[in-house]
């Protein structure tokens, strides 16, 4: 089975992203702060996916995003040239830039499709392990008997950052964040799996970094993961997000 993975990003700007972690919307960084941090933390997103080493990986970005920009800073990534594409998407809702990735992948499971699965991840989980990913595609190799699969990792505030299914997987992303019965974009994944008798897989709790708490909470992971990392080698270290915060002061 040929599997790709999609890192779903903004192209890191100051103003643009992780604005609930700045101190204009009740936050602690400056803009500028919050650019760094976040490129620090879709950077090593990069590096683990690569490493990974179990997929092709495609990078889709924001249609306002600065696509030259982007691919500067994944230059800095060791084997950066394995990166696929990058690729904008149509700069409408959340579901529909999801579903334009997918569908640029999938190709709605056509032959000319680029993959047999694909997983979308975030960019703002830089704790993620090379491992979840291997997992993420053993799990939709093992439904794909029933036709149809679908594996998803939640995170910490009742949705998700990781999803990804098979080319035979009638699934879509209309109305999953943004619906009309007001229940959690996980909550939706699951009436759709039902709806659609789709087999569901659930991966590890990848935690993202959206608010302050997610900020508090990843500066303890990092202390337990560098003194973890000391037993375990092949713990993949979150390098550039761990410098980043010690610049910026933060433990």
């Amino acid at each position: 089975m040929r599997n790709a993975v999609v890192i779903f990003t903004k192209v890191p700007c100051a103003g643009t992203v992780k604005m609930r972690l700045t101190t204009e919307r009740g936050g602690i960084l400056s803009r500028e702060e919050a650019q760094e941090f976040y490129q620090a933390c879709l950077l090593d997103v990069v590096e683990s996916c690569l490493k990974a080493d179990c997929c092709d990986l495609y990078v889709c970005h924001d249609a306002e995003g600065d696509a030259g920009y982007l691919e500067g800073i994944l230059n800095e990534v060791p084997s950066a040239g394995r990166v696929r594409e990058i690729f904008s998407d149509t700069g409408e809702s959340f579901d529909k830039g999801m579903q334009y990735a997918v569908d640029h992948i999938l190709k709605n499971g056509s032959s000319e499709r680029l993959a047999d699965a694909v997983v979308i991840v975030g960019g703002d989980m830089p704790t993620m392990q090379p491992q979840t990913l291997r997992t993420a595609f053993q799990k939709l190799d093992q439904l794909t008997v029933h036709g149809a699969a679908l594996v998803v990792g939640a995170d910490q505030e009742c949705g998700f950052n990781i999803i990804g299914y098979t080319h035979g997987t009638p699934f879509r992303f209309d109305e999953v964040f943004y619906n009309r019965l007001g229940v959690t974009a996980l909550d939706m994944i699951a009436i759709r799996a039902v709806e659609q008798e789709i087999p569901v897989a659930l991966l590890e709790t990848v935690p993202d970094i959206d608010l302050v708490s997610d900020f508090a909470h990843l500066l303890t992971l990092l202390k337990t993961m560098q003194l973890a990392h000391k037993q375990d080698s092949s713990m993949q270290l979150p390098l550039r997000t761990i410098n980043v915060l010690a610049e910026l002061g933060y433990e």
